[in-house]
């Protein structure tokens, strides 16, 4: 897997591949079990084929915290918060989306936790 990073700062960039500031994010051992705050933001055909309904699952399915919505723009962007790996894992599933989505490329942004626990499906935006 060819490394690329782009943007400044905190702002990655992920066209289905595994980035985060200019590195792969490791897959297997040495991951940490500190805890990580991303912004999501999945491009491609991700409405309309039950995405939000599949972050929710996975994220449940790992006690994440955040939420997940629909943009304006058809996209879908979600804020997720909690171990590493598990988040990690969560944006493994952003990339891949359930049957008949189509991602084309997903933004990562360092985030700060979000207030609540758990997590939700939030109205569009």
């Amino acid at each position: 897997m060819k490394r690329q990073g782009t943007g400044k700062g905190s702002h990655l960039a992920w066209k289905l591949r595994v980035t985060m500031l200019g590195q792969e994010l490791p897959r297997e051992n040495g991951v940490s079990d500190d805890t990580t705050a991303l912004r999501v933001h999945v491009h491609g055909f991700v409405q309309g084929v039950g995405f939000r309904d599949f972050l929710v699952m996975a994220a449940q399915q790992h006690n994440l915290d955040g939420w997940v919505r629909n943009r304006s723009d058809g996209s879908v962007e979600a804020l997720v918060s909690g171990p590493t790996k598990a988040v990690e894992i969560f944006v493994d599933n952003a990339t891949h989306g359930p049957r008949g989505a189509k991602v084309s490329a997903v933004d990562l942004h360092n985030s700060e936790p979000p207030a609540e626990k758990g997590f939700i499906r939030r109205p569009s935006l």
